[in-house]
Parts: structure tokens; sequence; C-alpha cells
């Protein structure tokens, strides 16, 4: 089996882990109240539906050489804010003191698009704005850059790939906009997050429900697949590792 094959088997894991876990989340909370909105919301809020990406990039970051205390995923997450005290996220490798690199993994299921892509879209670039300054101010003193990664997953639905209408009333939206859709949207902000350095890679899958239990998923933008994210990622881990032998 290639590098790229093997790779491929462990993140069609992760995306079925990602779609049980959202149902079984689900049926859980409907039960439980009776109520099967509640279920649905509960699948948002509920975590855990991601975890099959964190433990995929930490198992890759322990096999290039990297301790298993290094890579924080469970506990130990917090990093110093500079508009608030502190940001939690959800993976973090640290070194001797050093912070060597932070990752969001973030997920968008519908029906709702609209509202929760603003959402998303705010914390993503708040997230960086803010920890690059704390950075800036010294909250990570003996770090050098650290590597900032941001890994989306969203629902393939007629919601989130059909065009939706630009509200305009003063001045028109740029040109990547017009008539996109909430998929396009998503790939335009993520490629400009990387581009504006405010995130040094970033990767976007898409996976409907019932292709996504079988393991299916698509990248729709050859410049923000899994595995161009995991070599960036990886590329620094392996240097940081070495250094310290």
């Amino acid at each position: 089996m290639s590098a790229r094959s093997g790779l491929d088997r462990r993140v069609r894991g992760a995306i079925r882990h990602f779609w049980k876990t959202r149902d079984e989340q689900a049926t859980k909370q409907g039960s439980a109240t009776g109520n099967k909105d509640a279920g649905a919301r509960s699948a948002v809020t509920g975590g855990a539906q991601m975890n099959g990406f964190v433990n995929l990039v930490r198992e890759l970051l322990c096999e290039v050489g990297l301790k298993r205390t290094q890579v924080h995923c469970e506990s130990c997450l917090e990093l110093p804010g500079w508009y608030r005290p502190e940001k939690k996220w959800d993976l973090l490798f640290v070194s001797d003191g050093q912070l060597i690199a932070s990752i969001e993994f973030k997920s968008h299921v519908g029906p709702s698009f609209g509202n929760n892509y603003n959402n998303r879209t705010e914390e993503a670039i708040g997230s960086a704005s803010e920890l690059w300054a704390a950075y800036r101010e010294g909250a990570f003193k003996l770090s050098s850059r650290p590597w900032l990664g941001y890994l989306m997953l969203l629902e393939e639905s007629g919601g989130s790939t059909n065009p939706v209408r630009n509200r305009e009333p003063h001045f028109q939206v740029f040109p990547e906009f017009k008539d996109s859709s909430y998929a396009k949207r998503y790939q335009v902000l993520l490629t400009k997050l990387v581009r504006e350095r405010l995130y040094d890679s970033a990767c976007f899958l898409m996976s409907d429900r019932d292709g996504g239990l079988r393991g299916n998923y698509r990248e729709p933008d050859p410049e923000l697949t899994f595995e161009k994210f995991t070599a960036s990622l990886l590329a620094r881990a392996i240097a940081i590792a070495k250094a310290c032998e």
C-alpha cells in the first residue's frame, strides 16, 4: 500500500467517525428529550465528531518522532489571548516550553448554512488574529513563529452547493463571491486565510451523510487537501524533532 493510499484510508476512517458520532449524538439526545429538533441541535454542539481527525493528526505527529506528551488534544489546550485572557484550541504541539503548532478542527452540517458560515468565518479570522497579536506581544516567550492550521469538513448537500444570492444595497461584493455557494465561499475563505498568512495551511473536505458513513469524501481544491495540510505540519514537526535529538 502506498503512503498516499494509506493516508486516504485513514482519512476515510475519520470521515466515518464524524458521521457515526454525529448520528449517535442526535439519536441519544432526541431519545432523551423526545424532541427530534433537540437531537439535531445536540449533534452540532455535542463535540467529539472531529476527534477522528484530531487523533489522526496526533498519530501522524507521533509517527515522525514526537513524544505523545508534546501533542495536546484532550486537555491543556488553552493559550493566552490578546483580547481575552485565553483561547482554547483543538490541538497544540508544545516542546520544551515553545509553542510549535496550533490547529483548529471545524465542521459545518446543514440545514442552517448562512448564519453558521458567517460565525465560522468570524471565528477563523478572529482566532488567528488574536494569536498573532499575543505572539507579537511576547505571550509565547522563547517560541519562534508557530505553525497555525485550520481544517474544515463541510456537509455536501443542495444547501451548501447551490448558488446563494448576495445582498448589495450599497456596494458590490468581490467577483469571487458572485453567485457563489457556501462551499465555494469556504474554499475562498480558506485560500485567503493562507495567502494572507493568518494560517500556514488549511484543509477543506466535503462529505454527504450517506456516503460519509462509508468513508466517502471530496477535496474540491487541490491547494487545500489533507495530504498537503499534513505535509506542511509534519515538515515543521520533523525539523523540531531533529533539533531536539
